[in-house]
């Protein structure tokens, strides 16, 4: 069975479906970190096997054996040193990225440029995933906790149409993405790019969807990051209100889902919901929500 070496020192924020851990090591005088990644087991849910799902257990490992992302604009991934697989799983060990300040508008722009890069195409890159990740809440039944809440007849709404939105992005220009871009994956800066980190939701999909999951962790406004994403774009390649429908759309299901999930976990327990809206855990992603508003008022329509 696979161990962390003595001396690896973990990161926050290191666990997920298919991540074991994130480590701090140091060799011969270098700051390197390493990402574990487990192989699905037997009852593990059937995406990990899947290449074009967002959730696609080996895809971090794929895109460092790979160097896709080596050399981007706007965005690129720090110095792979190796890449380990065992019957368990796969250790990927790079250069640790200092942590950079990077103000909201730079990354925005920087997002722009990277949705730009023409990729080569890899059977691992991801798609649709705002609709497989719609697909994950619909199996848990939806929003059932924002029913009991001031945003009821507006979560149901969204909903109910989320398939009519969803098909509306499918109509927008497709680009490269992220697909996770924020503050903790965009952490350094190397000149005018970003240096990222934690490439497992790397793919395409709908034009200014990524700088609408940038919007909700986000301190400048929405229409500024829009258009601080515009300026990085390729001539052409899109129109400001299609950066804008896209991002919209992307924010407004993120941001209720998200709300969901956080006051889920507070539901069962004593008093009553709306007693829980301050609780420590719940709170930001209600502070969060109250942000888009304006979005979700233009998407309700």
């Amino acid at each position: 069975m696979w161990h962390p070496q003595p001396g690896w020192q973990p990161l926050p924020g290191g666990s997920g479906t298919s991540t074991v851990g994130v480590w701090s090591i140091v060799e011969d005088g270098r700051e390197l970190v390493a990402k574990r990644l487990a192989a699905p087991a037997e009852h593990d849910p059937p995406e990990l096997l899947d290449p074009r799902h967002f959730a696609y257990w080996r895809r971090s490992a794929d895109v460092a054996l790979d160097g896709l992302v080596a050399a981007t604009a706007g965005l690129r991934s720090p110095a792979v040193v190796r890449v380990e697989e065992d019957p368990d799983g796969i250790t990927v060990v790079h250069e640790r990225v200092p942590i950079t300040d990077n103000p909201g508008l730079f990354v925005a722009r920087a997002l722009g440029r990277f949705a730009g890069e023409e990729l080569a195409d890899r059977s691992w890159l991801a798609t649709d995933q705002l609709r497989d990740r719609l697909q994950r809440v619909a199996l848990r039944g939806g929003w059932p906790t924002l029913a009991r809440t001031t945003v009821a007849d507006v979560a149901d709404h969204l909903w109910r149409h989320r398939e009519a939105h969803l098909r509306a992005a499918d109509e927008l220009p497709v680009v490269t993405q992220h697909g996770d871009p924020v503050p903790d994956n965009l952490r350094g800066r190397d000149g005018d790019e970003v240096l990222a980190v934690d490439w497992a939701t790397l793919g395409r999909g709908p034009v200014g969807a990524d700088i609408g999951y940038y919007a909700l962790s986000a301190r400048e406004e929405f229409d500024y990051l829009v258009r601080a994403y515009c300026s990085g774009l390729p001539p052409g390649l899109a129109t400001e209100d299609q950066v804008r429908q896209g991002a919209r759309i992307t924010a407004v299901y993120t941001v209720l889902t998200r709300a969901e999930w956080a006051l889920a976990r507070v539901a069962t327990g004593e008093g009553a919901l709306a007693g829980k809206y301050r609780h420590p855990s719940v709170a930001p992603y209600l502070r969060a929500l109250q942000r888009q508003f304006p979005q979700i008022e233009a998407l309700v329509g």
